[in-house]
């Protein structure tokens, strides 16, 4: 069994790979960058975003862990319109794994709202998925949130409540679905526990004995009211064992 793992030098594919290192699978990777590791996985090179080298990458592949995507930069061009280009070129693949972000059907935000649409392509598609929606990473809540300060101060919307995990928590899930047949949507995935922005502001000056306060403030408008509301968690599907502390403690290390 092929295994194909998109996007292998980003955060999501970097994990999967050192997970997939301590197992029997076939993996190829691919990615527009070579991954700096010492793995014996083959990679190819394509990029989502002109098509060049895609044939390549999914010949002989059975299975798809597509971990490539860009929210900062070309993000159409690549979650929606590569994506398409993709899928076309998947029609011999028994198994497409999709990793996507809870509450994209819910928080307007426009990569959200690609994340939301690249679903539906795959679901509207002849190929056998499964799609498995988790909250955000710890290092992202971290850099958006948490990673400067003003006047020793972190300025915040304090109250909006996040349920981060770690990504190779995430990563280890994912590959549990190799051995599975497609389960079109899949449950959630969470982190263990529900914070506030404003207690992990508290726990990170705490585990780093930061001199800096907090300003917390409200934000107006239907973006801060959805994550307000807590559309970004799940209470229901605490999955992730290591705590934003716990990640904390260790990046100290």
């Amino acid at each position: 069994m092929q295994i194909l793992v998109t996007g292998c030098t980003g955060r999501l594919g970097t994990a999967l790979l050192q997970h997939l290192q301590e197992s029997d699978y076939r993996v190829k990777i691919t990615s527009r960058r070579k991954p700096e590791y010492d793995g014996t996985f083959a990679w190819v090179y394509s990029d989502l975003l002109t098509g060049e080298g895609v044939d390549e990458a999914v010949q002989d592949v059975e299975i798809v862990i597509h971990a490539a995507t860009s929210p900062n930069q070309y993000t159409k061009e690549i979650e929606i319109n590569g994506f398409r280009n993709l899928l076309k070129k998947l029609n011999k693949v028994k198994h497409f794994i999709y990793p996507s972000i809870v509450g994209i059907d819910y928080i307007p935000m426009k990569y959200f709202r690609y994340k939301l649409e690249a679903e539906q392509l795959l679901e509207n598609s002849s190929i056998p998925y499964t799609i498995v929606r988790a909250t955000q990473f710890h290092d992202y809540v971290e850099a958006m949130f948490l990673s400067k300060t003003y006047f020793n101060r972190y300025f915040i919307p304090g109250k909006i409540p996040f349920q981060s995990c770690a990504v190779e928590d995430y990563a280890r899930h994912l590959i549990a679905f190799l051995d599975k047949d497609p389960q079109g949507r899949a449950d959630d995935f969470a982190g263990p526990e529900i914070m506030t922005l404003k207690e992990m502001a508290e726990l990170k000056i705490k585990v780093y004995r930061e001199n800096n306060k907090i300003v917390s403030f409200a934000l107006p408008g239907n973006l801060y009211k959805t994550f307000r509301e807590g559309r970004g968690t799940n209470p229901e599907r605490k999955l992730g064992k290591i705590t934003f502390e716990q990640y904390l403690r260790k990046k100290k290390e």
